[in-house]
């Protein structure tokens, strides 16, 4: 049988919940986050400059959607893969757009197989980091917000990636140098200091 919108929706209301008591610091940040998937299940209009409520797990929804990311650690635990993103520029953590997908730790292991051409890789379904950054304006689409929820996903004993057409270079960095370098991007060593902190 398949999963209903809403029963996908209160798995992720409860991940977000669960996410914002293990990381207290961080409990205000959910707040936008609950609030779009209440739009999601037809409620309210999320406070993000939305004219119009739409599926906040399409990127159509012009004023910010879900995206799934993924914080790709090798075999060891040592080193995450990192993408030179085509349009932004910057060293970041591979994912990308639900395109409807309500499984946001599915969509995060999607993206990753896509991005680095890897096989055999697997997921954690518990929310490991979440980030809404503000993405610019390119050519016809507006600026918008992506809502990020990120997972954990592990590599097998095949590391050797391939260079997607959406990256304009891949690397194996270590999570140690990650947190320790100051031009890194501050999500980046926000993820480098939990992971570093399970041991």
């Amino acid at each position: 049988m398949p999963v209903k919108h809403s029963d996908s929706i209160g798995q992720l209301r409860s991940n977000l919940d669960l996410y914002a008591r293990q990381w207290p610091d961080e409990a205000e940040h959910t707040l936008p986050f609950l609030a779009l998937l209440t739009e999601a299940d037809g409620g309210e209009t999320a406070p993000d400059g939305a004219t119009e409520p739409g599926d906040p797990f399409l990127r159509e929804r012009l004023a910010g959607h879900f995206t799934g990311g993924a914080w790709l650690i090798d075999r060891a635990g040592r080193r995450v893969l990192l993408t030179h993103h085509r349009k932004l520029g910057r060293w970041l953590q591979l994912g990308g757009h639900a395109d409807g997908d309500r499984d946001l730790a599915q969509v995060a292991l999607r993206e990753a197989e896509e991005e680095s051409g890897l096989t055999g890789l697997s997921v954690e379904p518990e929310l490991f980091d979440l980030d809404r950054h503000w993405i610019p304006a390119r050519h016809e689409v507006p600026g918008h917000w992506h809502y990020d929820l990120r997972y954990v996903v592990r590599a097998s004993d095949n590391e050797d990636y391939v260079v997607s057409e959406e990256s304009l270079d891949l690397a194996w960095r270590d999570i140690a140098e990650l947190l320790a370098d100051p031009t890194s991007d501050e999500s980046m060593r926000r993820m480098a200091r939990k992971w570093l902190a399970r041991g």
